[in-house]
């Protein structure tokens, strides 16, 4: 099957286009209802469009293949779903194909010169390819010889040179198949899209409340007394929370906002579904506004819990709740002791806040009896992110918000199903009740050695040490560090392998020999099977489980559901005498749920749960019964040092962001809509004090060089944009600025990149472009 009638072709990003406007002040409206829809129509058409958006988050229908924020369990709205989700479904809707006239046309040479926008716009793969050592070009493979190929390399090497690479995009019964394939070979090698983002919140929840995940529902978010939103701009990156934030308004209900930008969707949102947010005012939304220094959150939760536990001795038990943290935590003394003095200059330095404004924050704290902390990147990817999380455990442990409606903790997950993978096993550090139970279920040996994560991986490639990397969705060389090493370490692997649905860099910075497998998405309708149409099932970041099923016809005859991959690779690799029944999975979904229900704790009664429209919420100690699985079987209070960015003389601490037209590595147009910034992506915000300072000027063209250890990383021609964010800090898009971050920038612990802590310096851009860049540039406002 092949659409003929096809959108018209996407030219690439011309940089000299550059437009800067004021950033904007409130988020959502009228207009991005308009964006929503002239995208879907203009990848789709208005047939497709309609078909998949009116299923859309929907109970029976399919899961938005952006975000994690989960949907109500009672009447949903016709359109549930936000603008980006409209994107993201349209770019997976559309009608452009990617066939073997593409890449007929173009060379890998001429391929690696364009942007990653150019290549998602392609469209859809539709027939798989592969480019051998010599190879120009990628031309076009059956399925049968793909598979045979896979089989033969994996063979032919250890189960320690084989990697495994997973996107959140994967649903539940794909994940559990790929951790199974990777250990019945014998590995651990299971990097995933998890390591490089909520990595830290696992590695500081786990030992402080015993579980990785959130602690709250959807219905807590509306009836909590406070939330803090620290580290995330829910407008761009999971808008939809916006209004479970108004709901909160509504009840009467506070929010706090720490950023270092003051991002649009913090402070006001205007409901395109209700008449405030078209004809009105819309609703505000942050009552505070703390612009914190980049890395400077876990002074920011010291200082809190100091005044929590000064105003507790000028007025004993009125604070902490004694009873929860006497019956129910251990390690108070020692945090309570660690933070009875403060050094204020030291904080103040820290966050760039004043004593006033922390100690006002902590008033609302004080007033608070149901307080929630949500946080994303912003907090995840420092190198003392760990400790930043386990401070604001210490603040929420103390007043005793777990367990009771409104309060808890709230990491917010940026991907689909990044969550439900990890529950499924995709992980490098396996727990052993987790391969003992494999073992007994498929009569395997599951290797007890921890595997490589996605820096390790990393590591790994540039060393020469993989001969065989598979990725599961996803575009690891753009969503990496240290690009030019990582792009280079891709390219000395013995084969890569890409099940995809779009084209990506990943495709172009390729190993020796490369697969590109297309597959299915989450709105194509699965039905290539003995038992007929399929569905599978996602976690959202609240630890719901849900059935998702696409029922769109899909762009090419020629694709494959991802489980149906997993099982062909798995049998070409084994044989037909392996102890799995690889086929009767890739046949019938529901075997691989009765696989699940006897292997993951939660899960029982599986295929029967799933079938429920609203799905099933899976155990959650701190939330459901107020106790915390930990070893000790108490929520621990810890003690963290101070610690804070502080970057050399002439240096500013830089952070990586999404623009409003992209997620992760995907983009879908070049309007950063809220920040004032179109038709380019290559610009660094900055203070306009720090330009000042600095010697630059709004607008100039430099090149950005960034030191750690010792050592310096380069990205050429960025535009300076005076922009108001904090002193001393500047933000730029990814995946255009992961070259600046060192492979050993990482956050301890957890091992996740430090896209939020690059020390970044600024020189003149020399080349004979720059007259023109900067001539076009002068056409915006300055924000």
């Amino acid at each position: 099957m092949k659409f003929t009638k096809q959108p018209a072709p996407v030219a690439d990003i011309d940089e000299a286009q550059l437009e800067v406007h004021k950033p904007k002040k409130e988020a959502a409206g009228v207009k991005a209802v308009m964006v929503a829809l002239e995208r879907a129509v203009a990848q789709a058409g208005v047939q497709r469009s309609v078909q998949s958006l009116l299923r859309l988050n929907q109970k029976g229908g399919f899961d938005c293949p952006g975000c994690a924020w989960p949907e109500t369990d009672g009447k949903r709205k016709a359109a549930e779903f936000c603008e980006n989700g409209a994107k993201a479904v349209a770019e997976e809707n559309t009608l452009r194909t990617v066939g073997a006239e593409f890449w007929a046309k173009h060379s890998i040479a001429e391929l690696s010169q364009k942007t990653e926008y150019w290549l998602g716009n392609q469209g859809r793969l539709s027939e798989p390819v592969v480019i051998r050592p010599g190879d120009t070009h990628y031309s076009p493979i059956s399925w049968a010889d793909a598979f045979e190929l896979i089989g033969e390399r994996v063979r032919a090497t250890t189960p320690e040179r084989c990697v495994f690479y997973t996107s959140g995009r994967t649903a539940n019964e794909t994940a559990f198949m790929y951790q199974l394939f990777a250990r019945s070979l014998g590995t651990n090698n299971l990097p995933d899209c998890s390591n490089m983002c909520h990595e830290s919140s696992g590695s500081a929840l786990n030992p402080t409340i015993g579980i990785g995940k959130g602690t709250v529902s959807l219905e807590d978010i509306h009836e909590a007394e406070l939330i803090f939103v620290v580290g995330q701009n829910p407008g761009t990156n999971h808008p939809r929370m916006l209004s479970a934030l108004a709901e909160c308004k509504g009840n009467g209900g506070k929010v706090v906002a720490v950023n270092p930008l003051p991002e649009a969707g913090l402070f006001n949102f205007k409901d395109p579904q209700t008449v405030s947010g078209v004809v009105g005012n819309g609703t505000p939304l942050a009552d505070e506004f703390l612009q914190i220094k980049v890395g400077g959150d876990l002074a920011l939760f010291q200082a809190l819990g100091h005044l929590l536990l000064e105003e507790e001795k000028r007025n004993p038990g009125t604070v902490v709740d004694r009873a929860f943290v006497d019956g129910q935590t251990d390690g108070f003394e020692a945090y309570a002791e660690a933070r009875s003095t403060l050094d204020w200059e030291l904080t103040e330095q820290a966050t760039g806040l004043e004593r006033a404004q922390i100690e006002a924050v902590a008033g609302m704290l004080l007033e608070s009896k149901a307080t929630i902390f949500c946080w994303a990147l912003g907090v995840t990817q420092q190198p003392h992110s760990v400790d930043t999380i386990k401070e604001m455990v210490n603040v929420l442990l103390l007043q005793g918000n777990f367990g009771k409606p409104g309060a808890g903790a709230c990491p917010v997950r940026g991907h689909s199903n990044v969550q439900g993978d990890r529950t499924m096993g995709v992980w490098e550090k396996p727990n052993e009740w987790l391969l003992d139970a494999l073992d007994k279920e498929f009569g395997i040996q599951s290797p007890r050695h921890h595997g490589h994560d996605s820096v390790e991986t990393q590591h790994a490639l540039e060393n020469g040490d993989v001969d065989v990397f598979v990725a599961m969705g996803g575009n690891f060389a753009a969503a990496g560090s240290d690009t030019e090493g990582l792009e280079a370490g891709m390219q000395r692997a013995g084969l890569t392998v890409h099940v995809s649905t779009k084209p990506n860099r990943s495709h172009v910075v390729h190993g020796q020999t490369s697969l590109i497998l297309p597959t299915l998405g989450r709105t194509d309708r699965d039905d290539k099977h003995a038992k007929g149409i399929q569905f599978l099932s996602v976690e959202n970041s609240m630890s719901v489980v849900h059935s998702t099923q696409g029922r769109l016809q899909p762009v090419s005859d020629h694709l494959l559901a991802e489980p149906v991959i997993i099982a062909r690779m798995a049998e070409a690799t084994f044989g037909p005498d392996h102890p799995v029944d690889w086929r009767a999975m890739a046949e019938d979904y529901d075997v691989i749920r009765d696989h699940v229900s006897r292997v993951i704790p939660g899960f029982e009664d599986f295929n029967t749960r799933v079938r429920n429209k609203s799905g099933f919420v899976l155990p959650n100690p701190p939330r459901d019964t107020r106790s915390f699985a930990t070893d000790i079987g108490r929520g621990r209070f810890t003690v963290s040092p101070l610690e804070f960015l502080t970057p050399p003389a002439g240096h500013l601490v830089l952070q990586t962001l999404r623009s409003h037209d992209q997620y992760n590595t995907t983009f879908y147009g070049l309007d950063d809509r809220y920040r004032g910034i179109s038709d380019g992506r290559r610009v660094i915000l900055v203070h306009p004090k720090d330009l000042a300072a600095q010697g630059f000027q709004d607008r100039d063209l430099v090149d950005v060089i960034s030191v750690f250890a010792g050592s310096e990383r380069r990205a050429d021609k960025f535009r300076l944009v005076a922009y108001p964010t904090a002193e001393g800090c500047a933000a730029a898009y990814f995946p255009e600025a992961n070259a600046l971050v060192h492979k050993e920038n990482v956050a301890r612990v957890s091992n996740t990149p430090g896209f939020k802590a690059m020390f970044v310096r600024f020189v003149p851009h020399v080349g004979g472009d720059a007259s023109v860049a900067a001539g076009s540039a002068e056409r915006g406002t300055a924000g």
